[in-house]
């Protein structure tokens, strides 16, 4: 495995995942569930008055940068034999370690798990949904570079 492979890849699957996760904010939206809190808050640690744009792009890096970590992953471990399951797992574990705890913290915010499954399920479902895209996504560079 080659490193720029590697990154091209992770700027690839992770540019997919990114944009699949977008149609579920106006969904749970619409159904009057929290999604996206954090963006606008991590976007104003650098930006004053972050538009959407911004936090479009911001989105899409993110994307790249939480890729990366699921494809070493995939490539060093059997994780490759279901990556589907693999991302899945991935992003459960992310949701948990990122959004439900080191966002929350940071920012000194209540935890989503005391605020109840509304606030949980939105980002975790989003989150489930992102890494199994990267684990289909990926398949054919896992299969190539092992």
């Amino acid at each position: 495995m080659q490193p720029k492979a590697l990154l091209i890849e992770s700027f690839r699957s992770g540019t997919i995942a990114s944009l699949a996760i977008i149609p579920l904010s106006p969904l749970f939206n619409a159904a009057g569930l929290r999604i996206g809190h954090y963006g606008p808050k991590f976007a104003g640690l650098f930006f004053n008055d972050p538009q959407p744009w911004l936090l479009f792009v911001q989105h899409i890096v993110i994307g790249w940068v939480s890729a990366l970590p699921l494809l070493l992953i995939l490539l060093r471990t059997g994780a490759r034999r279901q990556p589907m399951l693999a991302g899945a797992l991935y992003g459960t574990a992310y949701y948990i370690a990122i959004n439900s705890l080191a966002l929350p913290m940071y920012f000194n915010d209540p935890l989503p798990w005391q605020l109840g499954a509304a606030t949980v399920l939105p980002s975790l479902i989003g989150h489930v949904i992102f890494g199994a895209v990267i684990g289909w996504t990926s398949r054919r560079f896992v299969a190539h570079s092992s």
